[in-house]
């Protein structure tokens, strides 16, 4: 397989052609690179937790202890 890939370039038809020709890119680039904060777990680590929550938890916790040691 060569590295260029066949695009159709025809807009389906549930998009507004309308709303998208005065788009700005990148617009909000700056301001979400400034409040994301992502951290990304090992799929080892990830796996142990079954979501957001139980993570948060867990290093709540581990802080907690930290901080009794202090």
């Amino acid at each position: 397989m060569n590295d260029k890939t066949n695009f159709n370039d025809e807009l389906r038809p549930e998009y507004d052609e309308t709303l998208l020709k005065n788009g700005i890119r990148g617009k909000y680039a700056e301001r979400y690179a400034a409040g994301t904060n992502i951290i990304k777990l090992d799929p080892d680590v990830a796996a142990a937790f079954p979501n957001e929550e139980a993570v948060n938890e867990a290093l709540r916790s581990l802080l907690q202890e930290k901080n009794k040691k202090e």
